[in-house]
């Protein structure tokens, strides 16, 4: 009998990751820190998108795409070697390893860290930050809590607004959560 086994996979509550991300990861796709996407670079000087993908991105090991969040769930350890022959096959295409022993170890190492990031119950949340200091970089990984009864459901809501602002007009956030001053 196969042992039971949990991954990441990839979820999109809205669709705030393809405008936050350059490549958005496919929802539900096998999930890897990806953190290793950055080791060529300087944090300091990532902007816009890359950035982003920097401080909060979970890599879609299919799409070589950008996920916000990571759900954990049920996997079996024939899921687990599918995932690392298929990350090994991406380091060597997409990110220039030497050769396919080289590139699966370097995936039977990140996708025992993923693992090990699946502590929480399955369906569980895991959101990633990451910053850059000292010359390393360091991850913190923290569980998104549901309420009682909550389900998952949209990061975001869009709603309309009757009374907007004109374009041109002054808006100071501070004010705005202040009482109506009369003039």
């Amino acid at each position: 009998m196969k042992r039971a086994a949990k991954l990441l996979r990839t979820i999109a509550l809205d669709a705030s990751d393809t405008f936050v991300f350059d490549v958005p990861a496919i929802s539900g796709e096998w999930a890897v820190s990806g953190a290793f996407r950055f080791c060529d670079q300087d944090p300091a000087k990532l902007g816009g998108k890359a950035r982003a993908a920097f401080r909060s991105g979970f890599l879609g090991v299919q799409s070589w795409g950008w996920s916000t969040l990571a759900q954990i769930v049920p996997a079996t350890e024939d899921d687990c070697e599918a995932l690392i022959e298929l990350l090994a096959r991406q380091l060597v295409d997409r990110f220039g390893a030497p050769d396919m022993a080289i590139a699966r170890t370097a995936a039977e190492e990140e996708v025992t860290f993923a693992r090990s990031l699946c502590t929480h119950p399955i369906s569980s949340l895991i959101a990633v930050q990451r910053s850059a200091g000292h010359g390393e970089v360091h991850e913190a990984f923290r569980r998104l809590q549901l309420r009682e009864g909550q389900r998952h459901g949209k990061a975001f809501s869009f709603m309309e607004v009757e009374d907007d602002v004109e374009p041109n007009s002054e808006l100071n956030c501070a004010d705005m959560g202040q009482e109506p001053r009369l003039r």
